[in-house]
This record gives C-alpha cells, sequence and structure tokens, in this order.
C-alpha cells in the first residue's frame, strides 16, 4: 500500500479511532478529550474527560459513550453535550478499565487489562457487558492483557485482542449479550495485538505497537495486508466511503506520560470498507 496521509499531528496520546457520521473521532488520552476530525482536516473538541485510559464508542442513537477509567465508570454524552453517567463499573474491578465497543442492540462490552500498566504485576482481564438500561455483568475472564475489541458484520462474534497472549480470541454473542463458545479466532505469533475492526469481506486489522504496523488477517491467521508506520500503531478503524480509508493513531511509545506530543492520525487506502461495530 502507498504511504499514508497524515491528517493529524500533535496528538500526546492518541487511541480508540470510531467512524462515525463521515468523521473519524478519536481519543487523546494524554489531552483528556474526544476529538472529531473533518475530511478537510478541521477538528472539534466533542468532550474532555480527565481520564488515562478513555476508550469511547457510539449507542445506536448516536450518542457517545466514554470509558471514564479514572473513575471507574462509563459516560453517556447527552444531545446537549453534557456528560452524565451511563453505568457503574467500580463494583467488578478497580484496575484500569480499557476498550469499548457497542453492539446494534446498544449492549456495550468493556474490558479492564486486570493489573496497574505499566508498574504493575501481571493479572488476567475481564470483560463486562452494560446494558442499555447501565446494568453491569461479567461474561469474560482470563484474558492476557485485553485490548481492542470488535464486533463482525452479521453481529453474531465478538473478538478481543489478547495483547500478552499474542492471538484474537472470539466469542459467539447469544440473543442475550452472554459470551459463549471462547475460540482462538487467529494466532498473531509476531505481534502483539491493540486496536482492531472488521471489514466488510470479514478480515479484521490491527495494530501493533512493537513493530509499527497494522496487519490484515483471516480467521485462522492468513495475512492479507501489511501497512508500516515510523512510530507505534495503537489502534485502526475503517471508513464506509466508496473509497474507503484505514485510519490509524500512533505515537512514539514511551509511557503513559510521554514527554512531548509525538501522536498523529494517518490514513491510508484500504481494500474494503468497514464493517461491523466499532
Amino acid at each position: 500500500m502507498s504511504e499514508p496521509d497524515v491528517l493529524m499531528r500533535g496528538i500526546v496520546f492518541g487511541e480508540s479511532p470510531r467512524w462515525h457520521d463521515g468523521r473519524v473521532w478519536f481519543s487523546d488520552w494524554g489531552a483528556n478529550q474526544v476529538i472529531a476530525l473533518d475530511a478537510d482536516g478541521g477538528h472539534e473538541v466533542v468532550a474532555t474527560v480527565p481520564s488515562f485510559p478513555m476508550c469511547i464508542d457510539f449507542l445506536p442513537d448516536g450518542r457517545l459513550l466514554v470509558v471514564d477509567s479514572a473513575r471507574r465508570r462509563l459516560l453517556r454524552r447527552e444531545p446537549d453535550g453534557s456528560l452524565v453517567r451511563h453505568a457503574d463499573l467500580s463494583g467488578v474491578s478497580e484496575k484500569p478499565w480499557n476498550d469499548i465497543v457497542v453492539d446494534d442492540r446498544g449492549n456495550a462490552y468493556v474490558n479492564t487489562i486486570g493489573f496497574d500498566f505499566p508498574g504493575g504485576e501481571f493479572a488476567p482481564g475481564l470483560v463486562v457487558l452494560v446494558t442499555p438500561e447501565g446494568d453491569v455483568e461479567r461474561v469474560a475472564d482470563d484474558l492476557a492483557f485485553p485490548n481492542g475489541m470488535a464486533i463482525s458484520p452479521d453481529g453474531a462474534t465478538l473478538v478481543v485482542a489478547e495483547s500478552y497472549a499474542n492471538r484474537l480470541t472470539a466469542f459467539d454473542i447469544g440473543s442475550d449479550g452472554a459470551l459463549g463458545n471462547r475460540h482462538v479466532w487467529a494466532e498473531t505469533p509476531d505481534d502483539h495485538p491493540d486496536g482492531i475492526c472488521f471489514d466488510a469481506e470479514g478480515a479484521l486489522w490491527y495494530a501493533d505497537v512493537g513493530n509499527q504496523r497494522c496487519v490484515r488477517i483471516r480467521a485462522g491467521g492468513e495475512v492479507l495486508a501489511t501497512v508500516g508506520l515510523d512510530r507505534g500503531a495503537f489502534a485502526c478503524v475503517l471508513s464506509r466511503e466508496p473509497e474507503p480509508r484505514l485510519f490509524v493513531v500512533g505515537q512514539t511509545w514511551g509511557g503513559p506520560e510521554p514527554s512531548a506530543p509525538s501522536g498523529v492520525l494517518v490514513a491510508f487506502p484500504a481494500p474494503a470498507p468497514g464493517a461491523g461495530r466499532p
């Protein structure tokens, strides 16, 4: 693939890109901001939440959900721009809450890595289901640093990137939102997968920080394409445009408090548009 278009520089710590209403949204964890970027390069800060991590996704009605890890809660942005509590996560875990993906019914899946990072001793992480009413239920556990999550185009499968296990792990999604039939979707033996997304052909893209790249892969592990960055690739998302693009947020990894903003948001041409969630 060609060299990427650089759409934005000066990001402190970019993460959690999402395609929504014709714009790419992402979180700048270091600046505590949720930013929406237009096709012409203009951008808007749509929310400020003092939290690290701070991943995002959208309810089916378009309202934004924000993982406020610092306060162990899930926030919802109302049409007037106010942020209200959507769910309390503190009763499940006091460890950092990480990624989120929302299905077409409004069920949100949120994961916690299970230990303090980067200085804490490793412990397995888990996934909870947050219903549209704000009820919280543990639906998966024993995950080795759960990172990005994505729901397949048919809505039947949740895939979790297990960064410390070098694999993509899948679960069947039940009619009640519960997860079952845990199985390996693909091994990634040379990579530690981070943020992920599906495309309309059923393939999945994952970002890898250490190897500074994003990889397109099929279930079972067949690698279809690779794009490289000049810094760590943390997460990616696909547009739903006629000429699809893969948006990637990346920065130089120096711990949770980098000394200077090295983050960028770039775009590569993609072979297929996004599908499923996010």
